[in-house]
């Protein structure tokens, strides 16, 4: 799962959400650096990662890729889950997706202070670009898993192998579909988990 899920099976409250977001950005353990409530949305991210890695389904798409892809699958497929996410987005929120993006882009923005520095590149730029919705338009994705590929230590084209997936869309939707109420289950009963009591001064 990448940006959007993680934001969504973080639920509703927004720090958590903010976390969410920031377990692609926070390494390490968790030392009350950040909101007791961001850090569970971190603890929440990397416990969703190692969840979706085991699922039958995500493995069966990644022995689906090219060999010399299949190294790359796993970034691939996140994107890629975060694209159907989009496009489907009214079978999982009530609000329409710019509306739950733009709230959570205001949110993010009062974090500025302790924010990691890529994470503040992200808020400044997410909500003139539209970043989290953009991953609706299949056109895009070829260009975002180039952007991710050219960060690797040794650079990717990552955009070939989409076609690797688009050209497969049942499977790729239907994995889609069951790994995400799979995670749904599994988060609500995250969510019931005590938050540390921690908190900075914003």
């Amino acid at each position: 799962m990448n940006y959007l899920a993680h934001i969504l099976l973080s639920g509703e409250n927004l720090d958590r959400q903010v976390g969410g977001l920031l377990g692609d950005f926070v390494k390490g353990p968790l030392k009350g650096q950040y909101p007791g409530e961001v850090e569970m949305g971190i603890t929440l991210h990397r416990k969703i990662d190692v969840y979706t890695d085991a699922q039958a389904e995500v493995q069966q798409l990644v022995q689906t890729f090219p060999g010399q892809w299949r190294r790359y699958a796993g970034i691939v497929i996140d994107i890629s889950f975060d694209h159907i996410l989009a496009t489907r987005w009214a079978d999982y929120h009530e609000l329409d997706i710019d509306t739950y993006c733009q709230r959570f882009y205001r949110h993010l923005q009062t974090c500025q202070p302790w924010l990691p520095e890529r994470a503040q590149h992200f808020s400044h730029r997410a909500a003139d670009i539209r970043w989290l919705q953009s991953y609706a338009d299949n056109k895009l994705i070829p260009k975002m898993l180039n952007h991710v590929g050219q960060r690797l230590s040794r650079p990717q084209a990552l955009g070939e192998a989409w076609r690797a997936l688009d050209n497969q869309r049942e499977a790729l939707d239907q994995a889609f579909v069951t790994t995400m109420d799979k995670l749904l289950a599994y988060t609500h009963k995250l969510h019931d988990e005590p938050t540390p009591e921690r908190s900075i001064r914003r």
